[in-house]
This record gives structure tokens, C-alpha cells and sequence, in this order.
């Protein structure tokens, strides 16, 4: 049985968010090449045309009795939700479609697709993030839901979320890579042409004031230390390769990457890590090693603060 996921279509939604779980879910298939998902959509209402925020409609051959068969639902972003936007609160006809969802489906939201899981109370006391630009107000309208805008998507289990556009393909990568392994999910990335992990989170893209012209950026810093993630390397060391005082560079870094030189050191490091648990046998000692991590158990917490578990059980899982 392949999982069924299905696509809420909302009117105002964004073809190309709409698209993105089709896409994505697609294109995963088992070492013998058999689908491993079924992708439907539905909207809230009987068969019809849904508007979306393009000069087009598309017609949607699935009506709210869909949801009722759906292992996991996907809700898009939408510039038309309403009262959901405005104050928190779900139209009739959400409501009554949201109540067709089975207990214990997966909830996944893509974009401002969160506001609908929120006004839901689906995200009540639970981590959740949305488009940074609209962080401010998400977290105003829904007080219990713990918001973080810096984040490219949130996995809380049962119910996720992801930033802004793009955000989408990363989370649906990811759920990809936790149902059935990263090299599927590996596949779908490189057939769909984008990277299986994306560097930072979606704070490097929240707009900010253009610099100056003829600043250098610390692209050469970056690219210097990955070939060098096994050795020791310090925030002077980086902030050398680009003739900078450690306090330039540490501002420029984060300005250009949404993140600390020592945040994205330490996020590249277990990236390495992640690559050599799930293609090699290599020790876990010798691991910690290669991916610049003082010892064995320095590596073990740091991939289990990233991933939620130790170097063992993720290489047991993915590999």
C-alpha cells in the first residue's frame, strides 16, 4: 500500500506551493521502482475550479472527502484565507472539511499554510514556523503556538511546518528522508535539481539593508572551511581567509547566512557526519574524527541535539 497524501487546495493558493508535494512526493520510488506515495488533491468543496493568485484557476476533481482517506495532509499557502488570517479563526467550510481528517494523520503546512493549522489548534503549545515576514503576526494572532522564524521548516511529529515558498521543498525532502531513507530521498533531490540539505535557515533571506558596494562577502572563508571540517578551526582563523577583524566577520557571516560562524561550522560538521553514517562503516570514533568533532561523545551530542538521535540509531535508520 503506498501512502496517500493529499493536497488541500485553497482559493488564493500559489501554483507553485501547490505543486511542490506532487512534485516532490512523485518522485520517490522503491529500489524497484514502484511509486512509494499517492498524491491527490481535494478543496473544500464539491469538484470545481479553485482559484489561485495567478491569472488562471485549476480544477480540482477531489472534494473534502478526500481528507477522510489521506495518511498525510498538505495545506499551501493562500492569499485569500480570511478570517483565518485575520483573526484566527476557520471558515465554515474549513471546519467542516478539517473534521473529515482521521485521527493520528500527519498534518504538514507549507508557507502561511500554518495559519490553518493554528487557527485549527493544531499548533497550540507546539514549535511551528511560517514565512519570516509574516513570523510577527502569526505569532500575535496564535500566542500559544511557539514560533520560530529562523528555521526553514519543523518537525513535531505528527504535525509540520515549513517558511516560506521554497521552505516546502526542504520539509517535503525531509518527510521523504524519515518515511523511507535518504538515499530516496537523495533521488528525488538530484532528479528535482536541488540540494538534499540546505545550509542555514530561512533567516539569511529576510531583507535587510544592500551593502555596500565593493564589500566582500566570506564565500572564500566558507568554502575553506569544508575542505578542513576535520581540523580544528577557530572564528580567527575564518575571519583571516578574509582579511577581516573577528568582528566584521562575524556580523557579514550571519548577515550573508542567517547564522553564527560557529552555528554553521557546527551544522556542516554534522552534515559530514550524516553523509559518512549513512554511506560508510566507518567507527563512530573514526566518524567524529573525519567531521572535526574532538571526540566520540562530542559527536554523539551534537547529532543528537541536531537530529533527536544518537550517530547509531540514525545510521540504523537511513543507511
Amino acid at each position: 500500500m503506498t501512502h496517500r497524501v493529499t493536497v488541500l487546495a485553497l482559493d488564493g493558493c500559489l501554483p507553485f506551493e501547490l505543486g511542490i508535494p506532487q512534485r516532490v512526493f512523485g518522485r520517490a520510488r522503491s529500489p524497484a521502482g514502484e511509486p512509494l506515495y499517492t498524491i491527490t488533491t481535494c478543496s473544500v468543496r464539491p469538484p470545481g475550479p479553485v482559484r489561485t493568485d495567478a491569472d488562471f484557476s485549476v480544477l480540482v476533481e477531489n472534494g473534502p472527502e478526500e481528507l477522510a482517506r489521506a495518511d498525510t495532509v498538505v495545506i499551501p499557502a493562500s492569499y485569500e484565507l480570511g478570517p483565518v488570517f485575520t483573526q484566527g479563526r476557520l471558515t465554515d467550510a474549513l471546519e467542516s472539511s478539517l473534521a473529515l481528517v482521521r485521527p493520528g494523520t500527519r498534518m504538514v503546512s507549507i508557507c502561511t499554510g500554518g495559519y490553518v493549522l493554528a487557527a485549527a489548534g493544531l499548533l497550540d503549545g507546539r514549535p511551528a514556523t511560517t514565512h519570516w515576514a509574516s513570523a510577527d503576526h502569526f505569532q500575535q494572532l496564535f500566542p500559544a503556538v511557539r514560533v520560530d522564524a529562523d528555521v526553514l521548516f519543523i518537525d513535531d511529529g505528527d504535525v509540520l511546518t515549513s517558511a516560506g515558498v521554497a521552505a516546502g521543498i526542504d520539509l517535503c525532502l525531509h518527510i521523504v528522508r524519515r518515511d523511507h531513507g535518504s538515499g530516496i530521498a537523495n533521488d528525488v533531490a538530484r532528479r528535482t535539481v536541488v540540494p538534499p540539505h540546505r545550509d542555514g535557515g530561512q533567516a539569511q533571506y529576510i531583507e535587510r539593508p544592500v551593502p555596500e558596494p565593493g564589500i566582500t562577502s566570506t564565500a572564500r572563508a566558507r568554502a575553506w572551511a569544508l575542505s578542513r571540517l576535520h581540523e580544528p578551526l577557530s572564528l580567527r582563523d575564518l575571519a583571516a581567509r578574509q582579511s577581516m577583524s573577528v568582528r566584521t566577520f562575524t556580523r557579514r557571516f550571519r548577515e550573508e547566512v542567517g547564522l553564527s560562524p560557529g552555528e554553521w561550522l557546527t551544522h556542516q560538521r554534522v552534515q559530514r557526519a550524516r553523509h559518512l553514517l549513512e554511506s560508510t562503516d566507518l567507527p563512530i570514533e573514526t566518524i567524529a574524527h573525519d567531521a572535526g568533532f574532538a571526540t566520540a561523545q562530542s559527536l554523539r551530542a551534537h547529532v543528537h541535539k541536531a537530529l533527536g538521535v544518537s550517530p547509531s540509531t540514525y545510521r540504523r535508520t537511513f543507511r
